[in-house]
């Protein structure tokens, strides 16, 4: 049953009442909601959990949250699925929740940036639910993609797209028809083309605004306009999108004019709201098109996400970002890990090439340190940098999962996605003992790994050699470091190879991505570092294998 406030809150001003292009150099920290903490013992993460960690993730020094969805949904895949976009699912609490929670990270000068799912519903939204008692014919079905089969009895699908998750994009209903979903059969998408759809999501996005959130991500940014007629892919790979030939489904230029209607919703309130695109396009200059300067705001950097731990191969990817957002005012952003790829602590611990869903451990001392160095690289960088939660505990993904607790809805799909997505998504913990390691006063609806607890919060908080404790002094200092942060580009320096060398003003970096000990020239102060450094008294430092330190110069 849908929830609904009283009286919404009043736009939020934000935290400074100013514009300060906040988001060109935030640390944004996505919360995955039922995995970070939970508030009422059920063994689920839920919204008075975010809030009452609120002040932990206030020192670590972020500066804005994500939340993944806590809307009313079935849960086929993961509140990705949205019944309801005006209403909490009871599992996460109440609409007071979250004005709750909205209201304390405010006055905590932490920013709260909430995910859209535009791109399709659940199956038992009303509008869906409707179109399918109403059968052929009824209005609301123009509102999704319902068509005839092909074949002489429609008994074959309407054209031969694949969903994401494996096996047909289309599902038929008892009274012959198909509708297409790009994702699981429970998230039909929307027909964007159709202008009460158009209509309503502008209504939703005032509804958050007036909340008082900060901000959207957009989830499947590129999906929402699929190409005039829906035409057969043919003999074209669906997985692989090559240079500007784009999917009919994906990263159509119709979805812009969207973005830009938004634009204007949002520049209707105080406080610079911002939209981030999940957009996965085939070449960075690509994703520049969703933020230029009258649509989003940010996009995520997945070729930079896709990139393993090599020198030459980071330089290049960090290049191209920079030179793509340029021409268009944005500024670029960073990630290591989200909800839906291997957590790279994993990934840097197996030999490249292997994706970004793995299913074995690797070398995790290894996996560690390259994750550590990893990290100070990216906060280096000019522009926002986005932090998974868990990361900075240095988590790894849990790979050892059985198939019975499984919950990841592309696992139970032949092809498609590989399906291993909950190794990222175990609680994280908070305690070094405890049932579910502080997550909760219960169990973990995803079982956590024996030696979580010594992973825990607790068990890091005050460890100067600890992942977490690198993590905050990371913060701290970019807080402080008048050449980190905002920006749009950076001055490579000669270094030997396999070693990355850049300026930026009065701060300079060095990242070895090598496996063996590299020898510099000290360019000044030490900062940071990532493992420990030693600097001999003839002005020369080594730097450790897989290892990044920050200098003032």
């Amino acid at each position: 049953m849908t929830q609904h406030l009283a009286a919404p809150a009043a736009p939020a001003t934000g935290t400074t009442g100013t514009d300060t292009g906040w988001w060109r150099d935030a640390v944004i920290y996505q919360v995955y909601p039922r995995s970070f903490a939970d508030g009422n013992g059920d063994g689920m993460g839920d919204l008075e959990g975010i809030r009452s960690r609120l002040p932990y993730l206030k020192d670590l020094g972020v500066d804005a949250v994500w939340l993944s969805p806590f809307y009313a949904s079935p849960q086929a895949d993961a509140g990705y699925d949205v019944a309801d976009y005006r209403a909490i699912d009871p599992m996460f609490g109440n609409l007071l929740d979250a004005d709750a929670l909205i209201r304390e990270a405010h006055e905590l000068g932490l920013r709260i940036i909430v995910d859209l799912v535009p791109n399709h519903s659940s199956d038992q939204h009303e509008w869906f639910q409707r179109a399918l008692r109403e059968g052929p014919g009824s209005p609301l079905r123009e509102r999704y993609h319902f068509r005839a089969g092909r074949g002489a009895d429609g008994s074959e699908p309407p054209n031969d797209w694949e969903s994401i998750f494996g096996g047909p994009a289309w599902t038929r209903v008892e009274d012959g028809e198909w509708y297409l979903h790009l994702f699981a059969p429970e998230q039909p998408d929307f027909n964007w083309e159709h202008p009460a759809v158009r209509d309503e999501f502008r209504s939703i996005l005032r509804f958050w605004l007036d909340m008082g959130v900060d901000g959207f991500r957009v989830d499947v940014a590129h999906g929402l306009v699929k190409a005039a007629g829906l035409p057969d892919i043919g003999a074209h790979d669906q997985l692989k999108l090559l240079g500007n030939d784009v999917m009919p489904f994906f990263d159509q230029d119709g979805v812009h004019e969207i973005y830009r209607s938004w634009r204007k919703v949002l520049e209707e309130y105080d406080g610079e709201r911002v939209l981030v695109a999940e957009a996965w396009t085939p070449t960075v200059e690509r994703t520049a098109n969703y933020v230029r300067p009258d649509e989003m705001h940010q996009a995520f950097n997945f070729q930079y996400l896709g990139t393993y731990w090599d020198a030459a191969e980071l330089r290049k990817v960090i290049d191209a970002s920079l030179a793509a957002m340029r021409p268009v005012g944005a500024p670029t952003t960073w990630v290591l890990s989200n909800h839906d790829v291997t957590r790279h602590a994993t990934r840097f611990a197996n030999p490249p090439g292997l994706g970004t869903q793995l299913r074995t451990p690797g070398d995790r001392e290894l996996g560690l340190r390259r994750a550590r160095a990893a990290t100070l690289l990216m906060l280096a960088l000019p522009g926002s940098a986005y932090v998974y939660q868990g990361e900075e505990l240095g988590l790894p993904d849990v790979t050892d999962l059985p198939d019975e607790v499984r919950q990841d809805p592309s696992f139970f799909r032949a092809t498609g996605q590989d399906g291993f997505r909950d190794g990222c998504r175990v609680p994280i913990p908070w305690t070094v003992r405890g049932s579910s390691y502080g997550f909760g006063n219960g169990g973990s609806w995803l079982p956590q790994p024996a030696a979580w607890g010594s992973l825990s919060v607790e068990a890091q908080t005050g460890d100067p050699g600890s992942t977490l404790e690198l993590y905050r002094s990371a913060l701290a200092v970019r807080r402080e470091q008048p050449g980190l942060g905002a920006g749009d580009g950076v001055e490579w320096l000669d270094a030997p190879e396999g070693v990355l060398a850049f300026r930026r003003g009065a701060f300079m970096c060095h990242a070895n991505t090598t496996a063996s000990p590299v020898r510099i020239a000290v360019p000044g102060r030490m900062l940071l570092s990532s493992e420990q450094v030693r600097v001999s008294v003839d002005g020369t430092a080594e730097l450790p294998a897989d290892t990044t330190v920050w200098w003032a110069v």
